[in-house]
């Protein structure tokens, strides 16, 4: 394994989970960096709304390894938000980690949801999970399970992040879980670090660190907030109003998905 791998690890293991901002260009990411933020994630909604393109929907495996090639020799361990790999074949899915990991990426997230609203079988996705392990040892591999998100197969989540460990996972992720018995019994049941997204009123970084939880990203609420302001600014000038201090609301992601595939003459 390498040095990075390594201390990608132990960023997983310290008293406080660690805080993964996620970014959807050069720019952000070196601005997180600058901020003292040791590793850097990528969030599948900013890059692909950035290109104009759905997230999720498998349209941005070329885009996603472009921005992995122009990060991973920054002054941060990089992980990349691969959506479910942008591929149902383990075999593609490894290719494109080796890809990344070349690029300099030290970790990778692996989503079992689709667009559709349903789950992956969970033999599948294990089957991408021991797959992109076999290929690339040294990449950290968060295996999300998307239960809580989709709200599908919720009793099922201990049992698909076990199946997922079992294939090599290196860490699990389940965005929408932020119920505190929820975490607390997960983790008492986890042999790997556990991942959450962060929740706006949800627990705070100290009570996470007491549930267990090892990693706490941020997803897309950057890239989201980051255009709320965007917007709120220039309006504000427009109108004659000095631009309001405090920040705007984030763009919720179904918004953010309605501008990224908005085309012209195409009401939404």
């Amino acid at each position: 394994m390498s040095r990075a791998f390594d201390r990608f690890v132990r960023l997983h293991r310290q008293e406080s989970p660690l805080l993964l901002p996620n970014a959807w260009d050069c720019a952000s990411a070196t601005a997180l960096a600058a901020a003292g933020f040791p590793a850097i994630g990528t969030t599948s909604l900013g890059v692909a709304a950035a290109a104009g393109l759905p997230d999720g929907a498998a349209a941005t495996a070329g885009t996603t390894l472009e921005l992995a090639r122009r990060l991973g020799d920054g002054p941060f361990l990089l992980t990349v938000d691969a959506e479910s790999g942008f591929s149902d074949d383990p075999a593609q899915v490894a290719l494109l980690a080796r890809r990344l990991h070349e690029a300099g990426a030290v970790g990778i997230n692996l989503e079992d949801g689709r667009p559709d609203g349903t789950l992956a079988p969970a033999a599948l996705h294990a089957a991408k999970i021991a797959a992109v392990k076999h290929a690339v040892p040294g990449l950290f591999v968060n295996a999300r399970t998307d239960t809580h998100w989709l709200g599908q197969q919720r009793e099922r989540t201990a049992a698909r992040l076990a199946r997922y460990t079992r294939a090599g996972a290196d860490g699990v992720f389940v965005p929408g879980l932020s119920d505190p018995a929820g975490i607390a019994a997960l983790t008492a049941s986890l042999t790997v670090p556990l991942n959450v997204l962060h929740t706006p009123g949800g627990p705070s970084l100290t009570d996470l660190a007491r549930l267990g939880v090892s990693r706490v990203s941020l997803g897309s609420l950057l890239y989201r907030r980051a255009l709320a302001a965007a917007v709120t600014t220039a309006t504000g000038l427009r109108d004659g109003h000095h631009p309001a201090a405090a920040p705007a609301a984030a763009l919720t992601y179904a918004q953010v998905q309605a501008l990224a595939t908005r085309r012209a003459g195409t009401p939404g």
